[in-house]
């Protein structure tokens, strides 16, 4: 009887032992995959944020090139309507200088048939006087040389008639000369105003069909900052906290004027490195891949400024390869953080610096950039991809390192509001 009992005691534990390595072993694997899942879950977030980021700045950079497009097709636009309003005043000017010129000529035909008729009435005259000399003779009583006088009168009154006629005549040519010019430049006007109604029309529709475009691109633009906006929204269930609008612009401003960096483009660094200091990190020193000189100065600054260096977030290795452990606000590597403590420090008063603190990241971020020529608008490009990869020796230089420093560029063309 004894026996039996003790095999049921036996059984029992046995049981119960099982049961408990079981639960605590599930247990266990169940928080890794759980620490997997999230962390698999914010690299693949990160790297959607990455790829649509990149697509907007894109889409921007289409866009902003269609209306460039667009605001030289309406100078085109301008110009042309400029030239037909020109064409159309000739047009009616040419029409109003060949009715002046009808209205000239038909005056010189009225006087040409007026002088004409005078001019036939006086040679009836003359010819009369010719024909009937002796009558001629007894109208001036005998006097041969009276009578010889009048008759050269008449003949000098012809001439002159005549050539009055004349000169009617050739200025009357003289018009017409004139007016066929006139129509003729009239003609010329008037193709040419056809020529710049058919080129406008073309404008148009290429004006119609840019804005189309544009439209395009807003939208997507619209769709992708939305999508964007919900997975940045999903990755802050991993990471920390928002900061007041206010408190970023004025830090930005704060370290703009200690250092001489554009507060632009400040803004865009800070957006594109934390998404305005929100994301400062999803992972620990001790789920991803750090240098342990990072490691250790690390632990230090952690130390120094009372955190918990085991609990305290750091950015994660990229999937594509390199290390974690950027810290804060701003992003700086440990190792790194420690040649900018002093800089900081003068700048902001707080001894030590914090790399969490708004103030003392963002400074840190524009005394980096700063050291890299980014107090110079020209420099800038140049100094995001040192602050990103450290300088030309990194084997991205040209690929991520390029991609990110245009998107900052990019984006620090949308922060005139703030400022």
């Amino acid at each position: 009887m004894k026996i039996r009992n003790k095999n049921r005691k036996q059984i029992f534990l046995g049981v119960i032992t099982l049961a408990v390595f079981v639960v605590v072993s599930f247990s266990f694997f169940g928080s890794n995959v759980r620490n997997v899942y999230a962390e698999d879950s914010e690299d693949k977030l990160k790297d959607s944020i990455d790829s649509i980021e990149k697509k907007l700045a894109k889409e921007q950079a289409a866009k902003a090139t269609l209306e460039a497009e667009l605001a030289n097709i309406q100078n085109s636009v301008y110009s042309t309507q400029a030239q037909i309003d020109r064409a159309r005043k000739l047009i009616k000017e040419s029409k109003e200088n060949i009715s002046r010129m009808e209205e000239e000529i038909n005056s010189m035909s009225d006087k040409i048939d007026l002088q004409k008729e005078f001019l036939r009435d006086f040679l009836q005259e003359v010819y009369y006087n010719k024909k009937q000399p002796v009558a001629s003779l007894a109208l001036f009583k005998g006097d041969f040389s009276r009578a010889l006088g009048a008759f050269d009168r008449y003949l000098t009154v012809e001439e002159k008639m005549i050539q009055i006629v004349l000169e009617i005549k050739s200025t009357q040519e003289k018009i017409k000369t004139e007016q066929e010019k006139v129509a003729e430049a009239k003609e010329n006007h008037e193709e040419l105003l056809e020529n710049k109604v058919v080129q406008q029309h073309a404008l148009l529709v290429d004006k119609a069909d840019t804005q189309g475009d544009i439209q395009v691109k807003e939208s997507s633009i619209r769709s992708l900052s939305q999508r964007l906006s919900t997975l940045k929204s999903q990755l802050s269930g991993f990471l920390g906290e928002s900061f007041n609008a206010s408190d970023i612009v004025d830090a930005i401003k704060f370290a703009s004027k200690k250092t001489g960096v554009r507060k632009e483009f400040l803004m865009a660094m800070l957006d594109k490195e934390t998404d305005l200091g929100r994301f400062t990190g999803g992972c620990t020193y001790q789920n991803t891949r750090v240098k342990i000189a990072d490691k250790t100065e690390f632990k230090n600054i952690c130390e120094e400024l009372d955190y918990n260096y085991k609990k305290q977030k750091i950015s994660c290795a990229a999937s594509w390869g390199g290390y974690g452990g950027a810290m804060g606000v701003a992003q700086f590597m440990p190792t790194t953080w420690i040649g900018y403590k002093s800089a900081i420090s003068r700048y902001t008063g707080h001894n030590p610096p914090d790399p969490w603190n708004l103030t003392d990241g963002v400074v840190g971020m524009a005394e980096k950039l700063n050291r890299a020529g980014a107090n110079n608008k020209k420099n800038e490009h140049y100094a995001a991809k040192v602050y990103y990869c450290g300088g030309p020796g990194s084997a991205y230089w040209k690929t991520k390192c390029e991609d990110y420093a245009d998107t900052v560029i990019s984006w620090s063309n949308g922060y005139d509001e703030y400022f």
